[in-house]
């Protein structure tokens, strides 16, 4: 198994695929295999590996607030405010392609400006899901493009003077990074 291209090299050094791989489940999101891997000094491991086809975070700043979005997640039973972003789902789409696609299908707006701001790993010990970042600025509405008819959003804009407010309540992994890098750059 080979991670999608749209994983950059490794940063910290490549280890070798696994040996063998065996699907334990298909699903509509992730799919789950169970892998062996034989690590550079010989031992052999075995891990639960879930594939995800990664995603996008968007941090969308406008007139003084980031654009957050509040949503039912049932997974963990609550409402959770967060950044928006969406899954790498599209045959073919780039990273940058769908964080426009997102913004306007979650938000409502189109950026004029883009800032890739890196990626990340979720969970690298068990997930293979690769998140990648971007700063959305200048931002107008977007034309004709409606939300998935299951998504329950409500735009909420926070404003950047209660930024450190904001990322003591957001309890959102992928949004905590995008918070924490507005921050550092705004801090420069």
């Amino acid at each position: 198994m080979s991670l999608p291209a749209h994983i950059p090299d490794p940063v910290e050094g490549a280890l070798p695929g696994p040996e063998r791989s065996q699907a334990a489940h298909s699903g509509l999101i992730i799919d789950v295999r169970l892998s062996h891997y034989r690590r550079p000094d010989g031992t052999e491991v075995r891990r639960e590996v879930l594939e995800h086809p990664g995603a996008v975070v968007i941090v969308p700043v406008e007139d003084d607030h980031v654009l957050m979005v509040r949503q039912p997640r049932e997974a963990v039973e609550r409402l959770t405010l967060e950044l928006p972003a969406g899954k790498l789902d599209v045959p073919g789409e780039k990273p940058l392609e769908c964080a426009r696609r997102e913004l306007a299908e979650e938000v409502g707006r189109a950026a004029g400006r883009w800032t890739p701001w890196g990626g990340f790993f979720t969970a690298p010990a068990i997930l293979t899901e690769y998140i990648h970042c971007f700063l959305a600025e200048d931002l107008s509405a977007a034309d004709g493009v409606d939300a998935d008819a299951d998504e329950d959003i409500e735009v909420v804009a926070w404003p950047l003077g209660d930024l450190d407010a904001l990322i003591a309540r957001v309890e959102d992994a992928k949004s905590l990074v995008g918070l924490l890098r507005l921050r550092a750059a705004r801090d420069r």
